[in-house]
């Protein structure tokens, strides 16, 4: 037994061991960073900072969907997540008019940079980069109370 135990078992618990410590089971270190939960307020589109915005989005795990705000109307859709891999699907919208124009502006701008994101970057607990396929930051957005 004890020469099986040489053989077979000690090895099998450090291939065990080492595997928990290069994917970081155990270590305190998440290589997956999600962003299902808080709502993230719209902070920036690519360069320009928002001001006061409406602009809001909310990702739940649980259904693979995605709401909020446009600024002026409700926004709804589904999205996929692996890792930092981000894909927004078709967003639905109420058509509700904008009376600010720059508000609806900002809308546009907010929904067609949902719809074109690949990745994210988290930065901290409560910023949240959006990137495009050549990882250029289409969106930035806070979550809690900080702009």
């Amino acid at each position: 037994m004890r020469s099986f135990a040489r053989r077979i078992v000690f090895p099998l618990l450090a291939t065990t061991a080492l595997l928990t410590a290069l994917t970081g089971c155990g270590s305190g270190i998440s290589l997956d960073e999600p962003i299902e939960g808080p709502v993230w307020r719209l902070a920036q589109l690519g360069d320009e900072p928002v001001g006061q915005s409406e602009a809001q989005v909310q990702f739940d795990r649980s259904s693979g969907r995605v709401s909020g705000s446009g600024g002026c109307n409700r926004i709804s859709g589904t999205f996929t997540r692996s890792g930092i891999t981000l894909k927004i699907g078709q967003l639905a919208s109420t058509r509700m008019a904008c009376a600010d124009p720059a508000r609806g502006a900002n809308e546009a701008q907010f929904i067609s940079a949902l719809q074109s994101t690949a990745s994210y970057r988290l930065a901290g607990p409560s910023r949240l980069a959006l990137l495009d396929g050549g990882g250029r930051t289409v969106a930035l957005l806070n979550s809690g109370g900080g702009r």
